[in-house]
């Protein structure tokens, strides 16, 4: 695993890579299908601070038009992106098999 910010940190808002924290070929498989809640954002509370960008331990989340929005493919389901949220922008709802 070799996180993309270790080695360049951004020095401001725009310097943050509008993809995931990783470089590519880190995840190459998608979540098999064990997840049981997934973090979903509400668009209309977030303001692009990012912080759950920089908090997410796989790198699934990216900014989307100012936003984040979140790979599901590769989210494992943690809730650290919930848990740092400090307007409560994003929240865990359980996941439709």
């Amino acid at each position: 695993m070799k996180p993309y910010l270790r080695e360049h940190v951004p020095s401001g808002i725009d310097d943050i890579p509008e993809a995931t924290a990783y470089e590519a070929g880190y995840l190459v498989t998608k979540n098999a299908g064990w997840r049981n809640v997934k973090p979903v954002v509400d668009q209309a509370r977030c303001v692009g601070c990012l912080q759950c960008y920089l908090h997410c331990p796989e790198g699934v989340i990216y900014k989307d038009h100012g936003k984040v929005s979140i790979d599901y493919d590769f989210c494992k389901g943690c809730g650290i992106c919930r848990k740092i949220c400090k307007l409560g922008a994003i929240c865990m709802e359980p996941e439709k098999g």
